[in-house]
């Protein structure tokens, strides 16, 4: 079985990762938890993400799958599948481990982005090309 960092992710791709997640409003610590289990919607929204110590200030059902949607898009947390479906719970992804395992060692786990982070985010993620183009 191969393990998170022995998985090869080009340097652009991880790059554009950690931006995203420097850009979204959860703690690492909500990353850490989705290393060992699953994580529910339910758990993240509101003011029970606050208290998890997830969020940096409560949000709505709606905006945690619209920030996880984005880490779904960049590669960085699946939909946890059982056998009815999908479910509201969310897991990292490999890129996601190898990510949460690099700030752990550098000991800079919850850095926010910067004002160029937000911009090339948001740049990346609303000004996207359609597959077929690409």
């Amino acid at each position: 079985m191969t393990t998170a960092s022995s998985l090869p992710i080009p340097a652009k791709t991880l790059c554009r990762a950690q931006r995203a997640v420097r850009c979204a409003p959860f703690y690492m610590k909500l990353l850490a938890a989705m290393r060992s289990q699953s994580v529910s919607l339910r758990a993240i929204s509101d003011d029970r993400g606050m208290l998890n110590g997830y969020t940096r200030q409560p949000l709505s059902d709606v905006a945690v799958d619209h920030h996880l949607g984005w880490l779904m898009s960049v590669g960085i947390v699946r939909r946890e599948v059982d056998g009815q479906g999908l479910t509201d719970s969310f897991r990292l992804t490999p890129i996601g481990r190898q990510l949460v395992e690099q700030w752990e060692e550098t000991g800079r786990p919850d850095s926010t982005g910067s004002l160029p982070d937000y911009v090339l985010n948001a740049k990346n993620r609303w000004v996207r090309l359609p597959t077929w183009l690409q």
